[in-house]
């Protein structure tokens, strides 16, 4: 008899999945009125050479139960806390997915259009020294470029020269000195320069720079390379525009603007190599020649999403991000 209820008591707690039907089990097998209890009290009618085993094996039996009820309690009250702040009479929404922020998003899709074109891609560090920030890139000490108004140098003991990049530039001479050309890399990163801050500058933003080195590399090698990476992102039918620029580590330099609804906007500037970018990092410039160029994905990515303000993209703001 007492085995047969341990058996069924044991074969029903196996089914209890909620506090209402665990306090039903208990109710039934060890309330007032619980078929054990009822064993219980049946004990003093049965005959003496009975009473001493059912006693024994009822009490064994209702301990056994007592401590299964407070073991499966707290798992049952665990699973409805965390249930209990769902309310399931609400409608359906969907899933919140995340998504790429749209910088990430146009780096990426920029980074992929020079890979089949076959260039590497390569990150470097934010924290740069100034001999690759600017010495290397033709960018001598007395340079606008280095004035505290613009670099934000790094107070770091026993060391004057460091700073936050102003380009992603440094990368390329840190790869010229340690690779034998050729070379096509592109290098996507942060940036930051001490400027105020409006509808079309930040005081951080990122740079994609690219660069090619090699053997017989000609300016029209770099209006090729451009032109289609142009079509790539901007579509097969944009028209391109290069005029003539300066930058300090590029002779001669350009500028390239795309047609944009009857505009020109400039989104990029490019050159040759300058041949002192070429003699500091150990490369014979009547040997090597080559291009660089270098774009502000910020830009590129207003004018594909018509984003009037470049603060918006670092705002954080759900309503403006949920968009793309």
């Amino acid at each position: 008899m007492i085995g047969q209820l341990k058996n069924k008591s044991l074969a029903d707690l196996k089914l209890v999945n909620s506090l209402d039907s665990l306090e039903e089990w208990r109710v039934n097998y060890l309330g007032r009125k619980g078929e054990l209890t009822k064993i219980l009290r049946s004990i003093g009618s049965l005959p003496d050479d009975q009473r001493k085993k059912i006693g024994s094996e009822s009490n064994l039996l209702r301990v056994l139960l007592e401590d299964q009820y407070k073991k499966i309690k707290p798992k049952l009250e665990s699973n409805l806390s965390v249930y209990s702040s769902v309310d399931i009479t609400l409608p359906g929404r969907k899933d919140h997915i995340g998504r790429l922020h749209p910088i990430t998003s146009i780096i990426r899709e920029i980074s992929s259009a020079f890979a089949d074109m076959g260039f590497n891609i390569v990150e470097g560090t934010e924290s740069e020294i100034e001999h690759y920030n600017f010495d290397l890139l033709n960018i001598p000490f007395d340079h606008p470029a280095r004035d505290q108004w613009d670099t934000i140098w790094l107070d770091r003991p026993n060391r004057k020269d460091n700073l936050l990049r102003t380009h992603t530039s440094p990368m390329q001479a840190r790869i010229m000195e340690n690779t034998e050309p050729p070379i096509r890399v592109i290098t996507p990163g942060k940036c930051y320069r001490y400027e105020a801050t409006d509808s079309t500058h930040e005081w951080h933003f990122h740079q994609i720079e690219g660069l090619v080195v090699g053997e017989n590399i000609s300016f029209s090698d770099l209006k090729g390379t451009l032109y289609e990476f142009a079509k790539r992102i901007f579509g097969s039918d944009r028209k391109v525009r290069f005029r003539c620029d300066f930058f300090p580590f590029v002779e001669p330099g350009v500028d390239m603007s795309i047609d944009w609804k009857g505009d020109w906007i400039e989104i990029l500037g490019a050159g040759m190599v300058h041949p002192k970018v070429f003699q500091g990092v150990g490369y014979d410039p009547d040997k090597y020649k080559g291009f660089a160029f270098g774009m502000g994905p910020e830009r590129i990515a207003m004018l594909r999403y018509n984003i009037e303000d470049i603060r918006q993209f670092f705002s954080n703001d759900l309503r403006f991000l949920s968009q793309f």
